[in-house]
């Protein structure tokens, strides 16, 4: 069990226990409140957390650690891009899943993250009690590029609440398989399973969730283009779907591409390249960015080399 106590800050007039605990004192989500089994007193008295707080109310909170992790930490190379007491930045390469999951209960990013975090501790192999990697957002297995995870449930929350929030800004490059109709655009549609196969998503006008992304044509290679993407929801396959909605799919996507005779061996060409996010640092926002992987460079050579030949 863990207890805190704080007095709340002066400039709040009226706001709900709940939504103070997530958004002013960072230390537990909305819904790790929930999970965690919060309990609250106010100036001595027990309270829901619906109850409105003002300035001077002292608080006394309590709530339970979270069940230790099932994980097996592993020794597993990261490319690290920034990393401090707080928070870690990652350049996730391609292949690896975030999440153990059905058919993935190792070699994941959060096995790899356990024994950086074991390595990072007192220097006798101790593992903070119930300690979770806190990947505050996912990547697809076969896309690389920028990811932040936090090491404490502060941190966590912090930088969850500004994905919530929609603050962050995050930008994708992408490999497509045809030319979008305009240099730039707004996608927006709602997307829900397709019904014939769970794995995959479908843009619908109707059922599912809204979804909204961004994209702009940086160059264009005969019947290819080189594309920077920022997801203004964040959807599960969003940027592909939306992509292969524009009649141009990500080169090398297995589930919603189609084949290249010019590339048939590539792999999903979609790169997470730079994300912008507040630290809890009390810094301000930093950007980070992860360079183009060899496989992204590869195909980019071929591509202006071709375009040159064809004058």
């Amino acid at each position: 069990m863990q207890v805190a106590n704080y007095v709340v800050d002066e400039s709040i007039t009226s706001l709900r226990l709940d939504r103070y605990i997530a958004e002013k004192l960072g230390i537990l989500s909305r819904s790790q409140i929930k999970v965690r089994k919060l309990q609250a007193r106010i100036n001595g008295k027990s309270v829901k957390l619906s109850r409105l707080i003002s300035g001077g109310d002292r608080l006394e909170l309590e709530w339970e650690e979270p069940e230790a992790s099932f994980l097996v930490p592993q020794k597993i190379p990261l490319e690290i891009l920034y990393e401090d007491t707080r928070v870690i930045v990652l350049d996730k390469r391609q292949g690896m899943v975030v999440h153990p999951g059905a058919g993935n209960k190792s070699g994941t990013l959060a096995n790899a993250l356990l024994h950086r975090r074991l390595s990072r501790s007192d220097g006798e192999g101790s593992m903070p009690e119930g300690f979770r990697p806190g990947i505050v957002h996912r990547l697809d297995k076969d896309t690389s590029g920028v990811i932040i995870a936090a090491w404490d449930d502060a941190a966590l929350a912090f930088l969850a609440a500004q994905f919530k929030e929609r603050s962050t800004r995050k930008t994708y490059l992408a490999l497509t398989k045809g030319i979008p109709p305009q240099k730039s655009g707004t996608i927006s549609t709602r997307l829900t399973r397709d019904p014939r196969d769970r794995k995959r998503f479908i843009c619908s006008d109707s059922n599912g969730k809204q979804a909204l992304s961004w994209y702009k044509v940086l160059e264009t290679y005969g019947d290819h283009a080189l594309v920077a993407l920022r997801p203004k929801t964040g959807r599960t396959h969003q940027l592909r779907v939306h992509l292969r909605h524009l009649g141009c799919p990500v080169l090398g996507d297995p589930i919603y591409g189609r084949k290249d005779a010019m590339f048939p061996e590539a792999t999903l060409m979609l790169h997470a390249y730079m994300l912008t996010i507040e630290l809890p640092d009390g810094q301000g926002s930093r950007t980070f960015k992860a360079p183009l992987p060899a496989r992204f460079r590869t195909i980019l050579l071929r591509l202006r080399r071709s375009v040159r030949s064809s004058f």
